[in-house]
């Protein structure tokens, strides 16, 4: 009844739409004074959820992302990627896919993936007879390629709150990562196949190539230096995200593409989205306190491993919980919320947390293009002047791509498990 009692009063929080940092930080305080205990241990549940090293991993990779953006590098992954398969049916769409999938290995933002490419992809795709609904779902859903394919923020804050390790989740996203962007890329294909107003892009020549390929390299070489120095032990991802940033900051000054009024304005954009995340991760580490405290999440793990002993009706369970709780919260806050309390399961299950921590990105990504609060339709309908409903029209089919993924993640575990255990 407790448990009950606790989430309705969190349901009614959110659906007056109190703030989540706010609603989670509020419901914390208010079950700590009940309990009773000393609201000293508040501040101390404040301060110990930004002394974390991994997290600096966070604003570093923000820095790094949108100091790209206002370089304008996403324009040359673009050109770069169209002068080579530009020629081919649904050139543009690959194009698109791919360049999602490039940018998303130097920013591990959703958001700044989306925003990034579908500044250039766009004009170009709807000037060449793609339908504008077809164009602005698919960059909907290549920009969540950016919480997949590593280095993801959603997976770091996955491994600092479950304790797993981080270079491991990195890894296990690169099966499933580069399996959705293949997907993503047949679709766009096809779908050009039979559109009879597509109109195909000439081959570029070689030297249009290579030009292209020379003004990409740079980038291509920090997303290459980044994950490399993760993977190979040496650097933690929080350095390697400094790293980065510092790289960011050569590239984008030796090209003449920066200067102090736009690192003032990445640096802003960046402190603001900083501040979000951590004002959440705060609140939900003063809710996930007090709920362990009345041991909401020891009475469902019990309850759900009591009456569910099959961990596929378990994970059945969780996909649509997530399902429904994305349709109103945003993919860091359900992260933040129902990993707490669904993760202390996992072990009477017997699932792989490192598995587990993939399969509830693919949900998560799935809610970032699903009305009412998908982060990402709201991204490219402010980038693309669309109506909301133009861009949820064209990003269903790839929502349900993407349910279709979680599905066979759950039949076939190696397409996440391969790459970290056998590496």
């Amino acid at each position: 009844m407790t448990a009950f009692l606790i989430l309705a009063a969190l349901l009614l929080l959110l659906v007056f739409r109190v703030p989540v940092a706010f609603a989670l930080g509020s419901l914390g305080v208010f079950l700590l004074w009940y309990f009773p205990l000393p609201l000293n241990a508040v501040p101390q549940r404040l301060y110990g959820s930004m002394d974390s090293f991994e997290l600096l991993a966070v604003p570093m990779f923000l820095l790094m992302s949108n100091v790209l953006l206002k370089g304008g590098v996403g324009k040359d992954l673009f050109a770069a990627v169209q002068s080579w398969v530009g020629h081919w049916p649904g050139g543009l769409g690959v194009a698109t896919i791919l360049s999602c999938g490039l940018f998303s290995a130097v920013s591990g933002s959703s958001v700044a993936t989306a925003a990034t490419i579908a500044t250039v992809a766009i004009p170009e795709m709807t000037s060449r007879g793609y339908e504008r609904p077809f164009v602005l779902g698919m960059l909907a859903a290549g920009g969540t390629l950016g919480i997949l394919i590593p280095p993801s923020i959603p997976l770091i804050l996955y491994g600092i709150v479950t304790e797993t390790s981080i270079p491991k989740l990195f890894l296990a996203g690169i099966g499933p990562g580069l399996f959705l962007a293949s997907v993503f890329i047949v679709y766009g294909m096809l779908y050009s196949r039979f559109n009879s107003n597509y109109e195909r892009v000439e081959k570029a020549s070689w030297e249009e190539r290579r030009r292209a390929t020379f003004m990409a390299l740079p980038t291509l070489l920090l997303a290459a230096s980044i994950i490399g120095s993760i993977y190979m032990g040496i650097a933690t991802p929080s350095e390697s995200a400094g790293i980065g940033f510092v790289m960011a900051l050569i590239i984008t000054f030796a090209m003449g593409r920066m200067n102090l009024e736009k690192m003032k304005e990445a640096t802003y954009k960046s402190m603001k989205t900083t501040t979000m995340v951590f004002l959440i991760i705060a609140g939900a580490k003063v809710f996930s306190y007090a709920i362990t405290l009345y041991r909401l999440p020891q009475d469902i793990s019990t309850l759900l491993t009591s009456n569910i002993s099959e961990p596929g009706m378990f994970i059945l369970a969780v996909g649509l919980v997530l399902l429904i709780v994305g349709f109103f919260l945003e993919s860091l806050s359900m992260l933040l919320i129902m990993v707490p309390v669904l993760f202390p399961a996992l072990e009477g299950m017997f699932i792989d947390p490192i598995w587990f921590g993939i399969f509830f990105v693919v949900l998560i990504e799935t809610a970032l293009i699903t009305p009412p609060v998908g982060m990402n339709l709201f991204i490219i309908q402010a980038v693309g002047g669309a109506k909301l409903s133009e861009v949820a029209k064209g990003a269903w089919p790839f929502a349900l791509m993407m349910l279709a993924t979680a599905a066979l993640l759950y039949f076939w575990q190696g397409l996440a498990l391969y790459i970290p255990y056998n590496t």
